[in-house]
């Protein structure tokens, strides 16, 4: 008998469809049983949708970014020390 822990270590290859058949049968008489792990399934189910129809995204590039601004803080450094020396 596949219990809620086992049903949660699997849940990714059953979004996924790759469980066999004899898994997705134990799967299957579990979530007839369990009103948590149907919610589960179906929170993760909806989850993966949404997931799935997100646009992409671009991360900004990190190491561009951080140079920038590596390169502001040295320029207000400068800034400052001249100031200071008057």
């Amino acid at each position: 008998m596949l219990t809620c822990r086992d049903l949660v270590a699997q849940s990714s290859d059953l979004l996924d469809g790759e469980l066999s058949f004899k898994q997705r049968l134990a799967v299957r008489t579990h979530l007839a049983m369990c009103f948590r792990c149907r919610r589960f399934v179906r929170q993760l189910r909806v989850s993966q949708r949404v997931i799935k129809h997100m646009p992409d995204t671009p991360m900004p590039d990190l190491e561009r970014l951080l140079k920038t601004m590596l390169e502001q803080r040295t320029a207000q450094s400068s800034e400052k020390g001249q100031q200071d020396k008057h």
